[in-house]
């Protein structure tokens, strides 16, 4: 099959900056489709058809079978149109010429090293997807909606302790009209800039964000149920996190333990989080975007098992209450081989469920007892805590 559709980066140097073979395939489409800025740049005249709002690919599908071309900033794949068409279409259905990336162009600008770069779109993102990146001395390049939103950023890095990092605020990068500012993060709220703003920051003085599991309770919004530090340390450590992989969360209560999944996993992790309180789920959420992983965690307001149907499949399943028999079936009839499972019991009779459950199917039993100093009159002493029971197991 000959390809109908050929998707396009273009900087904002136009026509002058596409390749000799972009340029062909642009010449002979039929109807362009871009933002109004790139169907601008690349004087397509009548054949131009803008993004619709709200944004969507199904005008591009509709012309299967017609010489189409999309046009895109830089690279379509990198926080691009690319990935959402390709998703949609065979292989043999198109043909892609990416041009360099803001963040290439930005990199270049600053001579630093775009393997050891974070590279985020803010433009359609909440900052808070920066969260997972803090870190003394790392370096970020964002795509922001306009200068406004650029101050913004600014304040939002100072509110964190990152303010007086070197910042360079772009506008227009790539293009005849590229403006480039020096500044720290907290001056960029006093820059006066337009549109097209990418802004690079190499972060300085703040604490940045903690990477170990077992985060300090007090991290997250809950309201008393959460998985203590000790214990959740212990937990995700049984859980085994590994890039790109998925977790079911049953019980999820403040969400602790999704979250430093999620943390460990980076971005190709995935969490479900499965809550029947209302005002549970509702703190979930919450903790989900003040750690910048709301996009990669689904809160499901309901009980398992019932809640657990048609659910994508996990590899890691942790209850960490209200465990039975009926759902450590239902675990064990919806998930595949090889999915780890560790369940936490405080009651004896979620114990005496686990000892049963490990006679049966094996696995690792592990009895927590932990202590904290407190104060005993004028002096101190051990305050120790209820003992727990954890069971890991593999399906």
């Amino acid at each position: 099959m000959e390809p109908w559709l050929s998707i396009i980066g273009i900087a904002e140097d136009g026509l002058d900056g596409l390749t000799e073979a972009s340029r062909k395939v642009l010449d002979r489409a039929e109807v362009v489709f871009g933002g109004a800025r790139h169907l601008e740049l690349a004087r397509v005249g009548a054949r131009g058809c803008a993004w619709a709002v709200p944004f969507s690919i199904e005008p591009v599908l509709a012309n299967r079978g017609r010489n189409v071309a999309v046009l895109a900033s830089g690279d379509p794949f990198w926080f691009g149109v690319g990935g959402s068409l390709a998703e949609k279409l065979s292989p043999e259905e198109w043909v892609a010429f990416p041009g360099p990336s803001t963040f290439s162009l930005l990199a270049a600008r600053l001579g630093w090293r775009i393997e050891d770069c974070v590279c985020l779109g803010l433009h359609a993102a909440p900052f808070e997807h920066l969260v997972p990146y803090l870190a003394r001395g790392a370096r970020v390049l964002c795509l922001v909606r306009d200068g406004a939103a650029a101050g913004d950023l600014g304040r939002w890095l100072e509110s964190r302790g990152f303010g007086q990092s070197p910042a360079w605020l772009f506008e227009a990068v790539g293009g005849p009209r590229e403006q480039r500012y020096e500044t720290t993060a907290s001056g960029l709220k006093d820059l006066s800039a337009g549109s097209l703003i990418a802004v690079a920051v190499q972060l300085e003085g703040g604490s940045g964000t903690i990477r170990s599991s077992g985060l300090p309770d007090d991290a997250f919004q809950h309201d008393g149920q959460i998985t203590k530090r000790p214990v959740r340390a212990l937990t995700l450590s049984a859980l085994a996190p590994r890039a790109g992989e998925r977790l079911w969360d049953i019980g999820a209560g403040s969400g602790s333990i999704s979250i430093e999944w999620l943390l460990a996993t980076g971005k190709s992790g995935r969490a479900i989080a499965i809550e029947p309180r209302s005002e549970r789920a509702a703190n979930v959420r919450a903790n989900a975007i003040a750690f910048g992983v709301a996009d990669r965690l689904q809160v499901i307001d309901g009980e398992a098992p019932d809640a657990l149907h048609e659910l994508p499949i996990p590899n890691a399943v942790f209850v960490g209450g209200g465990a039975s028999d009926t759902l450590l079936r239902a675990i064990w009839s919806l998930c595949p081989t090889g999915t780890r499972v560790v369940v936490n019991a405080v009651t004896l009779e979620t114990e005496a469920l686990l000892l049963d459950w490990s006679e049966r199917f094996g696995g690792e039993l592990l009895r927590i007892d932990l202590a904290q100093a407190a104060p005993l009159g004028n002096l101190r002493g051990w305050l120790p805590s209820r003992p727990l029971v954890q069971w890991r197991g593999v399906i």
